[in-house]
């Protein structure tokens, strides 16, 4: 991508004539491994998702958007609304970077509620003459025509004492009347954490201080921090960066996971958890952010894709999509994923759905968008392996071994173009329990499998041919199965 030159990269939307631009998401419309039922860009890059928030019956959930190619560029937000968290009404862009403070990025951030309306908090990127960059944290809210209205100057204008510019991320949340706001941050010895600010009015924000952690030397930057309690613990969210990979773990350039420990007493900043545990086991996920719903479930999204990888879709003017919504329940110490109860809506026709045994191998249907079901799984021997998206070339494998509890995920023959080879071709996990229940949701460009019940869950995108659509199971076993078309 050497046309994408600094100029390149922070040219405006505002500079490209509408008719060029309707040609670009034309193309972008019509090109290959473009979702039927996730949230993707209209062109160019998709990355983490912003001010996750629900508000008076609409989830409201915004993007980060590059608008003029597959790379990371000047950032805006886009805007995404929802009654269900299934069907997704495009709103447009909503922030624009065309201030000083965001001259060069409207980056990461929240939502919250305020005075009966949709408030944000996020980084202003700019830089210098000698491209120094110069982070600010900044206070808008939505206008009735769908557009963010700035609060400037910039509520923090300006990193402080003992971290670098890498400060970024807000996630603002609300605490015995007091608004507080967590920060990504990089210390000035290059090493990662989190800092919190607190507000009377969401306004005026005061640091308090860094949260004190047990990982004090854990990567060289904690990107996306979300602080939230579930049912009577205290659970922080982040995306470090800088981690070596040990055995299964940390194999991704950049990492998603969790501490859970006792709730926090703020302002006391110290957080007694225990081990960070990674989020998603698969190959793709980065960036989560979470809100609460009208009905108090705790629901997570995140960035389908990771930050300085390359995907077939470039070619084709755009990357990215967003992870289906995932409610998160908290369970003998670690956090269930599931996919949220609404998107059985997405089911149109059944292809199978049947108790079956299993002697060797069967194909119980073909399709390229779909969601199988696999529940009250008895294996009776050692080894079970579905396939799925095959044809004589290609082929994604899920493979589980009894014995060990290990579930593997192997896209190396997914199609003639994988992503990120340089981090390997296959994921594992080790389950806690035995395997008793799959579930997974394949989109034209991506898999999300979660097992037993929201225990373990991946996320991959996978670039196969569009009459790839074979479904194979193998190995010996009964159960119940049911495939639906989405």
């Amino acid at each position: 991508m050497n046309q994408w030159t600094r100029e390149a990269r922070y040219r405006p939307l505002s500079d490209l004539a509408p008719e060029v631009y309707q040609l670009m998401k034309e193309e972008v419309r019509t090109s290959p491994w473009r979702f039927s039922f996730h949230i993707q860009p209209p062109t160019g890059l998709l990355n983490d998702p912003n001010g996750f928030v629900y508000h008076n019956g609409t989830y409201h959930l915004f993007y980060q958007w590059f608008p003029l190619g597959p790379v990371h560029g000047l950032k805006y937000w886009y805007h995404m609304t929802s009654k269900d968290l299934v069907h997704w009404f495009d709103e447009g862009a909503a922030l624009i970077p065309n201030d000083d403070p965001d001259s060069h990025g409207a980056y990461s951030g929240s939502g919250f509620i305020k005075n009966d309306q949709v408030h944000i908090m996020y980084t202003g990127n700019k830089r210098d003459a000698e491209w120094n960059r110069h982070t600010s944290q900044i206070v808008g809210h939505l206008r009735s025509d769908g557009r963010i209205e700035k609060h400037l100057p910039p509520a923090i204008p300006t990193v402080p004492d003992g971290y670098t510019e890498h400060f970024r991320d807000p996630k603002v949340f609300q605490h015995q009347d007091v608004w507080y706001c967590i920060i990504g941050a990089q210390r000035t010895d290059l090493t990662g954490c989190a800092v919190i600010y607190q507000s009377e009015d969401a306004e005026q924000w005061t640091l308090i201080g860094e949260l004190q952690t047990d990982y004090p030397r854990f990567g060289y930057m904690w990107e996306c921090p979300d602080y939230f309690e579930l049912e009577g613990q205290g659970v922080l969210l982040f995306s470090p960066q800088g981690i070596e990979p040990k055995g299964d773990h940390f194999q991704n350039i950049f990492q998603s996971g969790y501490f859970i420990g006792k709730p926090l007493t703020l302002p006391d900043l110290t957080f007694q958890h225990e081990d960070f545990v990674e989020l998603d086991f698969g190959f793709d996920f980065y960036a989560p952010q979470t809100t609460l719903a009208a009905d108090g479930r705790r629901i997570l999204v995140g960035w389908m894709g990771l930050p300085d990888i390359t995907y077939p879709s470039d070619r084709y003017n755009w990357a990215h999509g967003l992870t289906l919504p995932r409610e998160l329940t908290l369970e003998n110490q670690h956090l269930r994923q599931r996919p949220v109860r609404e998107l059985t809506a997405l089911r149109k026709e059944t292809l199978y759905a049947d108790e079956f045994v299993l002697e060797h191998s069967f194909s119980p249907a073909h399709a390229e968008t779909f969601e199988l079901e696999l529940s009250h799984l008895q294996l009776l021997s050692d080894t079970l392996t579905f396939k799925i998206r095959v044809s004589d070339q290609e082929e994604t494998v899920l493979r589980y071994e009894a014995q060990t509890r290990r579930f593997t995920f192997d896209r190396t023959h997914s199609g003639a173009e994988i992503p990120a080879t340089d981090y390997g071709t296959t994921r594992s996990v080790t389950l806690v329990e035995p395997l008793h229940a799959l579930r997974l949701f394949v989109d034209r460009s991506s898999v999300e499998v979660f097992l037993n019940d929201g225990e373990a869950v991946a996320s991959a995108r996978i670039f196969p041919k569009s009459t790839s659509q074979d479904i194979i199971l193998a190995g010996e076993a009964t159960g119940h199965l049911a495939i639906y078309t989405l």
